[in-house]
């Protein structure tokens, strides 16, 4: 079994469109290295491509397809992405540290989830 074969919290309103793109793992990727700035994503992407060079050319151009469902700024989704690397076995520490945030903060997103 993989970690895409895991369960996964559902994702976001803002979150969906990548994730029915790029599935659960590499919407995460994307989310790490774009999260929180405006991107562009050519219809007709490079190899140089900060994009191309992230998820490879296929994924790059599926973006493309779907960019009119896309807001300009690719979302943070820092409760959603806690909740998906919780349901891939991290610990709350570590989560913290790949989000940034207190792990206060993490477990209170996953709290707020349980009930």
């Amino acid at each position: 079994m993989t970690v895409s074969d895991l369960p996964h919290p559902k994702p976001t309103a803002q979150v969906e469109p990548y994730f029915e793109v790029l599935g659960l793992d590499d919407t995460l990727r994307f989310i790490e290295a774009f999260g929180g700035t405006e991107i562009y994503i050519a219809g007709n992407p490079q190899t140089r491509s900060s994009v191309v060079a992230l998820l490879g050319y296929d994924k790059a151009k599926a973006l493309t397809e779907i960019s009119d469902r896309l807001q300009p700024r690719v979302p943070l989704a820092k409760k959603w992405r806690a909740l998906a690397y919780k349901a891939q076995g991290l610990l709350t520490v570590q989560i913290a540290r790949k989000l940034c945030v207190t792990d206060v903060a993490v477990r209170n997103w996953l709290r707020s989830e349980a009930t």
